[in-house]
């Protein structure tokens, strides 16, 4: 299976998925992933190498090719719609995707939540355009340090309905691949810290009865 992971920033594949990627790969999946910005206006403390740190973190994961745009950090709410959703669209051509990945629409993250209102629309391609095959999946991830940030009760908050088995090599894999992005992992109780990652690895592995898991909220899955 061609999969697809749409995702806002560098380091968002990572901390939403960086060990069920591994896992994926390892099982014969093909992986890419489509970054819609690249640059870190808005976080001073990150590094200012970040292509090559998201190249050496996706050599880690295995993954086998990226896409970039290069849309403003946290202004992605000022780009037209129609803009970031053919961006999108050409990702899904060209990797002839057959599963989406992306933000869970009630992210506190302004440009998260416009990347995955990005995928829903691009999701329907095929309708649009000939010899282009339906999605067989579409899937929402937890971002840690947005995800679980979500403050309007009035949406529907990340439900996860979908649980990956990681392992302890799957969080090993998943944190190495997060040390490559110098300057994002924070001191504990920090989300993105080595203990908060572990945590919600085991948290999750609780929930679906196995020893660690990534979470994830399925909108459709077709065999």
């Amino acid at each position: 299976m061609n999969i697809l992971f749409v995702v806002a920033h560098p380091d968002d594949e990572v901390l939403g998925a960086g060990a069920t990627i591994h896992k994926l790969i390892n099982e014969g999946h093909k992986v890419a992933v489509a970054t819609l910005v690249n640059h870190a206006a808005a976080r001073a403390n990150l590094s200012d190498t970040l292509s090559a740190d998201q190249k050496k973190a996706f050599s880690i994961m295995g993954i086998h090719k990226a896409y970039s745009a290069d849309f403003p950090n946290i202004q992605m709410n000022t780009v037209p719609h129609l803009k970031l959703v053919q961006f999108i669209e050409s990702c899904i051509e060209d990797w002839n995707a057959d599963s989406i990945y992306t933000h869970h629409p009630s992210d506190t993250n302004n440009d998260h939540v416009m990347t995955s209102y990005a995928a829903q629309a691009a999701s329907r391609l095929f309708q649009r355009k000939e010899g282009i095959s339906p999605l067989k999946q579409f899937i929402y991830m937890e971002v840690p340090s947005s995800t679980e940030w979500s403050f309007d009760s009035s949406a529907n908050r990340f439900t996860p309905n979908m649980f990956v088995e990681i392992g302890k090599s799957g969080i090993e894999v998943k944190l190495r691949a997060l040390e490559a992005y110098r300057g994002v992992m924070r001191p504990y109780p920090h989300p993105r810290s080595v203990e908060a990652i572990e945590g919600l690895a085991a948290y999750r592995g609780v929930q679906s009865g196995c020893n660690y898991a990534e979470a994830f909220e399925s909108v459709f899955y077709k065999t």
